[in-house]
């Protein structure tokens, strides 16, 4: 695939540009002082209808917000939101990300929600040198094989949240689990990354049990669980399809008799649809509403000051793509020419986030600590750190 970043080092490059950007700021002092008064231009690419509008709807929320705070300005220039709603469908991918970078001009590109528009969005991304941030979209792709200079996420890997659970339950004794999971892109990462997490270490996966996304017949699955009987499941369900599982699962009379733990997306912002079903459930995530940091409760305040609703996940990410967005912009006076600097400026931003302070991996993927929950009340109780600093390995990333 060619880009703009190819035939040269990633490292020659930024080294090269950056002799650029100081020398162009002597030679050319004029030029940017006109530019500047432009307003930096950023577009979101994001389910604004459908299924994914909550989680849409949320990031550009909390990026406005971050945003805000900022004074409204970035590097000192003021800023332009283009939106358009990505529809959550990947084959409309590619024409809405090159109306964005082609027609709109934009300077930043974030998104998506759904792993297969950012697999759309990256490849054109990374053949035009646009600056791209993933505010949720998993694909281990986009920070491994499609990874580039100027694509950052300030979500997750797929492989990241379940990861820690494995570490979990063996510290508990459980060394016997069984998998259920969707058998689509994300629930195949989840899992490899809890087993990455759990068979180096003496765990033993009896048996996995992968479910056609999106269906949500389960019972021949509980069944044969309920045969097996493990010390622990590990599941990858989310939505409505987490909805149901957690309830069949206790209505098969497997809660209390067999532990049921996944990604923190079994019971994100699901447990009063679940209702008791979900009582006791632990899971791994990189965020739990009743986090303690001072950044969490300031948050959490400005978020429903300005919006009269709780902050979730999904806002979160999206207010951390501000603060990422303004950390490159502030290094370089907001001369979005000065790319190179921009992307080392991001790179080496350390983000005081309500989830916790994290940084950037070499592969622009958040270093960043998982949390033990359990649902209590309805409530996703953080119950200790899970796993601090954890890294996604990158596989197949060689900027």
């Amino acid at each position: 695939m060619k880009t703009k970043f190819d035939n040269i080092s990633r490292r020659r490059t930024l080294g090269m540009l950056g002799v650029g950007v100081v020398a162009a700021a002597t030679a050319l002092p004029a030029r940017f002082a006109i530019g500047g008064k432009a307003k930096v231009r950023i577009g979101t690419l994001l389910p604004y209808s459908g299924t994914y509008t909550r989680l849409g709807q949320s990031i550009t929320n909390a990026m406005e917000l971050a945003f805000a705070q900022a004074g409204g300005k970035l590097g000192g220039r003021a800023i332009e939101l283009i939106k358009i709603d990505s529809e959550a469908k990947p084959p409309k991918a590619a024409d809405l990300t090159n109306k964005l970078i082609g027609r709109e001009k934009v300077d930043f590109i974030v998104g998506p929600v759904h792993s297969g528009v950012a697999m759309g969005m990256a490849k054109i991304a990374r053949e035009e040198g646009t600056m791209m941030i993933v505010p949720n979209a998993g694909a281990n792709q986009v920070t491994g094989p499609f990874c580039a200079p100027n694509i950052f996420r300030t979500s997750f890997s797929n492989w990241q949240p379940g990861h820690p659970m494995g570490k979990v339950l063996l510290d508990e004794g459980k060394k016997n689990v069984v998998l259920c999971y969707w058998a689509y892109g994300a629930g195949k990462q989840s899992a490899q990354g809890f087993k990455d997490g759990f068979v180096p270490h003496g765990g033993n996966v009896i048996k996995e049990i992968g479910i056609p996304f999106p269906k949500v017949e389960f019972q021949s699955a509980l069944t044969e669980i309920a045969s097996i009987k493990p010390d622990a499941v590990y599941v990858f369900f989310a939505g409505g399809g987490a909805v149901k599982f957690v309830k069949d699962w206790a209505a098969a009379g497997l809660k209390g008799k067999i532990e049921l733990v996944g990604p923190g997306f079994l019971t994100e912002g699901v447990t009063k649809a679940q209702g008791a079903a979900a009582e006791g459930i632990r899971t791994t995530l990189h965020y739990a509403d009743t986090l303690d940091y001072p950044a969490n409760v300031t948050f959490r305040a400005a978020y429903r000051k300005a919006y009269g609703k709780g902050a979730d996940v999904y806002g979160v990410q999206g207010f951390d793509a501000g603060q990422l967005i303004r950390a490159g912009l502030e290094a370089v006076g907001g001369d979005t020419g000065a790319k190179a600097d921009m992307i080392k400026a991001m790179e080496g931003a350390s983000i005081d986030s309500p989830r916790g302070k994290w940084t950037m991996s070499s592969a622009h993927n958040p270093v960043q600590n998982f949390y033990l929950r359990e649902v209590k009340n309805g409530v996703n109780e953080v119950v200790k750190l899970a796993m601090e600093n954890l890294s996604d390995p990158a596989k197949g990333c060689t900027m």
